[in-house]
């Protein structure tokens, strides 16, 4: 482990793929919470530091604080004091950087949706990891990018070892969101207020109130705005209407059925 410590991958590369990319984000979200924060943050930045002026760095000169400090204002987006995928897309030299690929083709967490809804077919809350191939393909060609065969299977790849952490073969909406831009992904919001099953069950029958399996939209603001009261989080209206937007585009002609909005409030959505 020591070596390995010692040996950050392909730092000092000008360019780096789609797997090397994954291969430089495992290795320094050591606890795999999603975010490079903390002591991994203080590592990643001096070894990125020895990477790029290719000399010692130490840690405990005020020069590097002020280093890090102005490293964290250009990059860290919103301001949270950590570094997530998105952000380090910015970082990092890559090549064919699929993440931005990513963005150009899906500029908000509506269009993310309305794309995910086409390719998830039986609203289970996965894409199966065969139709992935189909969803980063229409990826690549609206954002105009050239692609080959062995790219596009590097890039499935890619998002699969990212992702398919139990080796399923399925991708979850929630996992998938954070290859939105940080403002952009409303998932985000709703950490912290994740219901069980059971929780959602009673919240959804309560505004079912004709008991036809679905709710309309404004049904949806009643609904989250008792959530969030519930949970004695701030309610600010414009992004109230952002997140009900978002979730509405899962929605059949305005009818929101269980199933899909339970992908987004449930904890493990039922498969």
């Amino acid at each position: 482990m020591a070596n390995k410590a010692q040996q950050p991958p392909h730092l000092h590369l000008a360019e780096v793929t789609a797997s090397q990319f994954l291969d430089i984000w495992k290795h320094f979200d050591t606890d795999g919470n999603g975010y490079i924060e903390g002591k991994e943050l203080e590592n990643f930045f001096r070894e990125l530091e020895i990477a790029r002026r290719g000399a010692g760095v130490d840690p405990s000169n005020p020069t590097f604080k002020e280093k890090m400090k102005e490293f964290m204002t250009k990059f860290d987006k919103n301001k949270d004091g950590r570094i997530e995928m998105s952000e380090l897309a910015q970082i990092l030299p890559t090549e064919e950087n699929f993440l931005l690929c990513f963005r150009q083709f899906v500029s908000s967490s509506a269009e993310f949706m309305a794309a995910w809804r086409r390719y998830d077919t039986d609203r289970s809350g996965y894409i199966e990891a065969n139709e992935l191939k189909g969803f980063l393909s229409d990826l690549l060609e609206k954002a105009n990018r050239h692609y080959d065969d062995q790219k596009l299977l590097e890039y499935t790849q890619t998002i699969l070892r990212m992702f398919d952490l139990n080796g399923d073969g399925k991708l979850g909406l929630s996992e998938m969101a954070r290859l939105l831009p940080v403002q952009e992904n409303f998932l985000l919001k709703f950490q912290g207020v994740k219901l069980t099953s059971e929780q959602f069950n009673a919240i959804f029958t309560y505004y079912d109130k004709d008991g036809n399996g679905y709710i309309d939209e404004q049904e949806l603001d009643a609904l989250l705005r008792d959530l969030y009261q519930t949970n004695k989080k701030e309610v600010d209206s414009k992004n109230l209407t952002g997140y009900k937007q978002s979730i509405m585009s899962l929605s059949d002609g305005g009818k929101l059925y269980r199933g899909e909005l339970e992908i987004v409030l449930c904890r493990d959505p039922i498969v």
